[in-house]
């Protein structure tokens, strides 16, 4: 099972320069739609005097979302060529935007295409990737007779422990890989006393 995905885990820049026209490629790790609106509404600010802003997104692990945009730029010569980028390296939750200074000289389909794409490979060239696990988040709920037990188990396994709620009943919140779930709902939901039920699939 394919289990992992990749990232980037710091932002990074690029830049490419053609016939004057200068291309700032901008890239960045994000989580979900949200942040992306609040990076583009950043970056549009700080190179407010620029003629373009294009962008391309790609977001989740198992089933990728992605989007576009070439921001007045000749349809296609942008944002398809900035996402191919991001698709060829096989990055996902991530935003690429390449802000380009107009020259004074037109580049051409061909020309905006070439620039696009190599300024947002130079941004992806100067990145840290990282490999991540896909995981799924867990709820075991046990009593104070089993908490050590359970304890024991997610040590010894190696599950990732996300936080606890220790009142009149024990309720722990961990993750485990997906290639490893059937193991983990078998280990502990045989202990006697102990229930653990699926929370949902979230990005790590």
């Amino acid at each position: 099972m394919n289990d992992t995905y990749h990232t980037v885990s710091a932002p990074a820049t690029g830049q490419y320069k053609e016939k004057g026209s200068r291309f700032i490629a901008c890239l960045y790790p994000v989580k979900d739609e949200d942040e992306i609106k609040e990076l583009l509404a950043s970056i549009k600010k700080e190179h407010h005097s620029a003629r373009h802003h294009c962008y391309a997104w790609r977001l989740g692990e198992e089933e990728i979302r992605e989007r576009a945009n070439d921001d007045g730029e000749p349809s296609s010569t942008a944002g398809k060529p900035i996402l191919g980028q991001l698709a060829s390296h096989d990055l996902t939750n991530v935003l690429l935007v390449v802000v380009r200074y107009f020259g004074g000289i037109l580049l051409g389909v061909s020309g905006l295409i070439h620039a696009y794409r190599e300024a947002a490979k130079d941004a992806i060239g100067n990145a840290i990737l990282e490999t991540r696990n896909i995981e799924t988040d867990y709820l075991v709920e046990c009593t104070y007779r089993e908490l050590s037990r359970v304890m024991q188990t997610i040590r010894n396994e190696g599950y990732t422990f996300r936080g606890n709620d220790l009142t009149e009943k024990c309720k722990i919140t961990i993750s485990v890989r997906i290639s490893d779930a059937s193991k983990a709902e078998t280990l502990l939901g045989n202990i006697f006393g102990v229930t653990i039920s699926k929370i949902k699939s979230v990005d790590k």
